[in-house]
């Protein structure tokens, strides 16, 4: 019962930025794990973070919430790298651009696909509850609707939009050089299933080609940053291709066969994945998320 409150206390937190106020962050510590020489990734409460740091400056991909950025630029500091300048955000969660308006103020220059900056420039409707508009300076300056390339500190980093698959402004950003890649949400790892925001357009399918995507681009070697979980090998994303691929073949069949959603939540389609049934996304939830985007109108 306890984990099932933490679940779902945990999505909303996802989705309602403004419920991290009621969180307490004091004892959040950011930890910080090097990749490859200039480029690390930040563990804390939220969603992982991207840092390429050299000559030209500091990148940062995605911020986690506004309460951890003094703890989130000491561990930048830590790395020895400069105050950031450059801000990506993969998408418009509050776990993963709430530190966008201190940054902002701080200088970062920040960067979204088109998608993120009207979201987070308007009041939002979720099934969770109204999240309301982000200050001016919290918003992306730079958009884009196919991607953009960095030219920093010694290596091409490019940034890849997909189609709706999350959210309708998920980015991939891939250090070409370092070989590592951040997949923000588009990847959930050991922790959940999927987490498929339909209140923002995300689309399962998209999920599925995002990872081939990635897949396409990575070799046995590449580092590939999850939205959540652990650092993950080109190997484990192609399990977790498969997983997601699987599950939404069993709904899609079953749907076409004329199956409710509680006959096909019967059938069990996610079990023997070895995923966590009652963790962040469970089962049942992402068996619902999928159902609602093949079912026809």
């Amino acid at each position: 019962m306890i984990k099932r409150l933490f679940a779902a206390a945990l999505f909303t937190t996802v989705i309602a930025s403004p419920l991290c106020a009621q969180q307490d962050f004091s004892k959040v510590e950011v930890k910080a794990e090097q990749l490859a020489p200039g480029v690390s990734v930040l563990f804390g409460a939220g969603g992982n973070i991207g840092v390429s740091h050299g000559e030209d400056g500091t990148v940062l991909i995605d911020d986690q919430y506004a309460p951890l950025t003094p703890k989130i630029q000491a561990a930048v500091a830590g790395l020895g790298a400069s105050p950031v300048k450059f801000l990506i955000n993969t998408h418009w969660h509050g776990d993963h651009s709430g530190g966008n308006e201190n940054f902002g103020k701080a200088g970062a220059v920040i960067m979204a696909h088109d998608n993120v900056r009207v979201r987070m420039a308007s009041d939002q409707k979720t099934p969770f509850g109204e999240v309301k508009a982000s200050p001016k300076v919290a918003l992306p300056v730079i958009t884009y609707a196919e991607g953009l390339k960095l030219h920093l500190n010694g290596e091409e980093v490019r940034v890849i939009s997909v189609p709706p698959a999350h959210t309708d402004g998920d980015s991939i950003v891939h250090w070409t050089k370092s070989n590592v890649i951040h997949m923000g949400d588009l990847f959930f790892h050991k922790m959940s299933f999927p987490f498929v925001d339909r209140s923002s357009s995300g689309d399962v399918r998209g999920v599925i080609a995002a990872a081939e995507k990635v897949l396409a681009m990575a070799d046995d070697q590449t580092k590939i940053i999850p939205g959540h979980g652990p650092v993950a090998s080109k190997a484990e994303l192609l399990a977790y291709r498969d997983m997601v691929s699987a599950i939404v073949g069993k709904i899609d069949g079953a749907i076409k066969s004329g199956k409710t959603l509680e006959e096909i939540k019967a059938m069990k389609p996610a079990d023997g994945y070895g995923v966590n049934p009652s963790g962040f996304i469970t089962a049942d939830r992402f068996i619902e998320m999928v159902y609602g985007t093949l079912k026809p109108a």
